[in-house]
């Protein structure tokens, strides 16, 4: 048996993007944390993924580097919470609400899943 545990719109600021501006400049990004683990046999949070540490392993990966890409942070978060932690699974999606195109959009995300072999 699994349980699914999320954190949604996990506000981490970062200089990240395309553009020299962007990587000069923090801005907000978005993160929605899925991770699915096996069930906790007990109600103790050390049979389980401790939401701080989720938000700490975030901090980390968007500290430890400016990325252009969203696809590639979002990688990057998904592949340190797999490591560090006894997942089953793991989805992040990494959102830009503060994008800037020729066009108004809400905002532009990427998303990625990875999965115990």
């Amino acid at each position: 048996m699994t349980v699914t545990v999320e954190l949604c719109g996990l506000e981490v600021p970062g200089a990240h993007g395309v553009e020299d501006a962007e990587r000069e400049n923090p801005q907000r990004f978005l993160y929605d944390v899925r991770v699915e683990l096996a069930e906790p046999a007990t109600d103790s949070v050390e049979e389980t993924v401790d939401y701080r540490d989720v938000v700490r392993c975030v901090r980390e990966v968007s500290d430890s580097r400016s990325f252009r890409l969203l696809e590639s942070m979002a990688a990057a978060v998904a592949d340190s919470l797999l490591a560090r932690y006894g997942l089953e699974a793991v989805t992040v999606r990494v959102r830009k609400p503060d994008v800037r195109l020729e066009a108004p959009v809400e905002w532009t995300a990427a998303t990625v899943e990875r999965r115990r072999p």
